[in-house]
């Protein structure tokens, strides 16, 4: 059970080489040709996915810029006075969230990888202390937060057939939409 997309979708690109491709009949070439186009297209998926978030920021920040620079054009056409209205107010709500998109994904996932270390670093160190009242403490707070995780985790991947009774698991959209109301 994988989560991160490059990993599934690097997964997958072996299975198809490792797995479909050879079993294709040799005198089948459109299918053939088909599993190719499908590592082809997975290949580029990989290659894309770690820059799509700049690349809608990048395109986010040229709108503006355009918006801007239409928004000084002055008419007296209704239509277009009412256009312009229009797109002032959305140039200023693409703006606030440009402004917001400013972190790079990849910090936001460093951040996580870091915190998981420092906080298995503060379970170790507590291991081996003599203070059982702390032990038991760190212990109910890591568990209380594994038991969370896990929920996300496995609703996440539950489209990939693993879970027994997947309709027990809540929607991840609704799980993180708790996470981002709380946040």
């Amino acid at each position: 059970m994988q989560m991160r997309p490059e990993i599934q979708i690097t997964s997958v690109i072996k299975a198809v080489k490792d797995v479909l491709i050879p079993a294709i009949a040799p005198n089948n070439k459109l299918a053939v040709e088909q599993a190719q186009l499908v590592i082809g297209l997975l290949s580029l998926l990989a290659s894309q996915l770690p820059l799509q978030f700049r690349f809608d920021r990048d395109e986010l920040s040229r709108l503006l810029a355009t918006a801007e620079a239409l928004g000084k054009i002055r008419s007296d056409n209704p239509a277009l006075a009412n256009a312009m209205n229009q797109l002032a107010t959305s140039r200023l709500a693409g703006a606030g969230v440009l402004q917001h998109c400013q972190l790079d994904p990849a910090e936001l996932v460093g951040c996580v990888r870091e915190l998981r270390e420092k906080v298995g670093a503060v379970v170790t160190a507590a291991a081996g202390s003599d203070d059982l009242d702390v032990q038991l403490h760190i212990e109910k707070l890591v568990l209380e937060m594994s038991k969370e995780q896990l929920l996300r985790d496995r609703s996440l991947v539950k489209a990939q057939g693993w879970e027994p009774d997947p309709a027990a698991l809540p929607d991840i959209g609704a799980l993180l939409a708790g996470t981002a109301a709380a946040a």
